[in-house]
């Protein structure tokens, strides 16, 4: 199969031609031309406890291993970027499952709560529902968001991790919640911040409809950063005492010691979306199981590969370290 050759030369560093080596460039180019073609998948309705739901698309054919793939903010499980990663596991004779967190996929849900960084009780609905489903291994992997969140749970359950979950790949993880909210405040990232807002906002209002004694929308089109969406909404809506204190509790930065199986970050050097602390490189504050990896191009979750198999070297990098540690 495809995903096989891929192992049997040694995976050379990352190396875009010149026009690709610009951070924004690579943001940009996966989203506005990259096209990934899958089978339909089946598609899944997991309950969760406080009377939600999450939409899951399954894609197996027979086998004893599966990958749970969780996509970035304002995301969804059939992006370009999940979809590619997808294709490769699949190639290489995996299952996978990408998942989709409350409110994204088209699908508005029910609670007043929807998503945010530090939702691991979502994940592990996630995770508990594909064991049941007797796999032998399970392999976590997110991208930007969805990389904090995969990290953040694994740090979470630390000692007490299923012994099924053999390891985790994550792409852009801005694991410095705060610094991350602060780079993306500068005038120069107005262009992605506005995208993310112009997002939230139709989200929203949306739940402003259903809940409106809960949720204002009033004077939303005066929010410019993080700093004020998550002061005004994430923190309230699940719990936190307000954007500082959300940052601090769910940034993964701070628990990735506490994980106990292998787990491979990999953060380009020209990520506009990531602060300097993203990219930790001390072994007290990455402990003795991850490995942190800062390739000097690939912006926020590009690492764009011209190639006739069509992979991204994100995702030779991904097959390279699940082999590695299966």
């Amino acid at each position: 199969m495809k995903g096989q050759n891929l192992h049997r030369a040694k995976l050379e560093p990352y190396r875009p031609p010149v026009w690709l080596r610009n951070g924004h460039v690579q943001s940009v180019w996966p989203t506005l031309f990259r096209k990934v073609t899958l089978p339909e998948p089946e598609t899944d309705i997991l309950a969760t406890d406080d009377d939600d739901e999450l939409h899951l698309d399954w894609y197996r054919q027979g086998s004893d291993r599966l990958a749970v793939i969780s996509h970035g903010l304002e995301g969804h499980s059939r992006r370009p970027y999940v979809l590619g990663l997808a294709r490769a596991l699949m190639a290489d004779g995996w299952d996978v499952l990408a998942w989709n967190f409350r409110s994204c996929g088209g699908v508005m849900n029910q609670q007043p709560r929807f998503y945010h960084s530090g939702a691991t009780s979502d994940l592990h609905a996630v995770v508990s529902h594909a064991l049941g489903r007797r796999y032998q291994n399970l392999f976590l992997s997110g991208f930007s968001m969805g990389g904090n969140l995969t990290l953040l749970y694994l740090g979470e359950q630390g000692e007490h991790v299923d012994s099924s979950i053999s390891g985790a790949v994550a792409y852009s993880v801005p694991l410095d919640l705060a610094g991350s909210a602060d780079v993306l405040a500068r005038p120069s990232r107005r262009i992605y911040m506005q995208r993310f807002l112009t997002d939230l906002h139709v989200k929203m209002r949306e739940k402003a409809e259903k809940f409106p004694d809960l949720i204002d929308v009033t004077g939303f089109e005066e929010i410019r950063s993080f700093h004020e969406f998550d002061n005004r909404y994430t923190a309230p809506l699940h719990g936190f005492q307000d954007a500082a204190d959300y940052w601090a509790r769910c940034s993964a930065l701070f628990r990735l010691s506490d994980i106990r199986v292998p787990a491979l970050v990999v953060n380009a050097a020209d990520d506009p979306f990531l602060s300097a602390r993203c990219f930790p490189d001390s072994r007290r504050v990455l402990g003795h199981h991850v490995q942190m990896e800062i390739p000097k191009w690939g912006g926020h979750v590009g690492f764009v590969q011209h190639a006739r198999d069509g992979y991204y070297w994100s995702e030779r990098r991904a097959l390279g370290f699940v082999r590695q540690v299966i």
